[in-house]
């Protein structure tokens, strides 16, 4: 069964594009295109920034739907590994964001926090939770999945960066060369590389331009302002950012993190249940040749 099959009604339909006529790497609204601008749009694809804990799983609820209504995205990707109280992720948290319409979920080094049920989400072919592939084989589930979307096969790719990151994961640019070579038939790709160092990702940017179709970078939580489409057709971005609490640290309470700098303690993460939250994602228009063809922010605040 396609689990897409209901997208049909968001689709939005290959059309010639209004930007006609738009060359150079240019920006309008805050919206970058390509070099040169393609004609056939034929997919939207919506990339949510991590969502944390409740207030942020609450903010997805409230403007997602929303937000598909808008821009009628394709298919909608989130990380969600903070799903559960700022770490990890349960079949109950994870059901509430796909109840609001994130189709794959993306993953890093939170994902085992709470391991059971984590185990059980990265091991069932229905709920398309993906963890890094680079992590040792004795973690649960995949790193890397093709998708129909759309009429198209969109292959989705989860790793984690080298630089300063737990689990021992392996280089993610031989990672994804073996990805790359496994999955061979695919219209579309897609990669999120959970990593704390920009430039990794930069370079992982550069290294995949023309070979996939985005290339996301997460982690930080805190939004790039450097969304662009790469002259090979890559649309990049650092890092969309985070769906949670505005006036928490990276979406946890001030209170629980401040003693790590100030003290050199580690209090246990608390996320209050409700005030100002953001809602961080970009949004990337793909033509008919699976390059990218714009690449926005789309940023919201909100409260819960």
């Amino acid at each position: 069964m396609n689990i897409f099959a209901f997208n049909t009604f968001y689709s939005f339909p290959c059309v010639n594009s209004l930007r006609a006529g738009a060359f150079g790497c240019q920006a309008y609204a805050g919206i970058a295109y390509a070099h040169e601008v393609r004609y056939g749009l034929c997919m939207r694809i919506l990339f949510l920034g991590d969502v944390v804990g409740k207030p942020g799983r609450a903010i997805v609820s409230k403007l997602l739907p929303q937000l598909k209504k808008e821009f009628s995205p394709d298919v909608i990707l989130a990380t969600v590994e903070n799903l559960a109280h700022g770490k990890g992720v349960t079949k109950k948290t994870w059901a509430e964001v796909q109840a609001a319409g994130v189709m794959i979920g993306t993953s890093g080094n939170h994902i085992l926090s709470k391991e059971m049920d984590a185990a059980a989400l990265l091991t069932d072919p229905d709920t398309h939770v993906l963890r890094p592939a680079n992590y040792p084989s004795t973690f649960p589930g995949v790193g890397a999945k093709v998708f129909p979307v759309a009429g198209k096969e969109v292959l989705v790719m989860n790793l984690s960066g080298e630089v300063n990151m737990a689990h021992e994961p392996t280089s993610p640019f031989v990672a994804v060369e073996k990805l790359l070579t496994e999955n061979p038939k695919h219209d579309l790709v897609i990669l999120d590389l959970h990593a704390e160092a920009t430039s990794e990702k930069v370079a992982m940017g550069w290294y995949l331009d023309g070979r996939a179709t985005l290339v996301v970078g997460t982690h930080t939580h805190v939004p790039t302002a450097d969304a662009r489409i790469l002259p090979g057709g890559t649309a990049y971005v650092t890092d969309p950012g985070m769906c949670g609490l505005q006036n928490g640290i990276i979406g946890v309470d001030r209170e629980a993190i401040m003693p790590r700098f100030l003290e050199n303690r580690k209090p246990p993460h608390e996320i209050a249940e409700h005030g100002p939250v953001q809602f961080c994602s970009v949004l990337v228009e793909v033509g008919t040749d699976g390059k990218a063809t714009a690449i926005q922010r789309i940023d919201r605040q909100s409260t819960v």
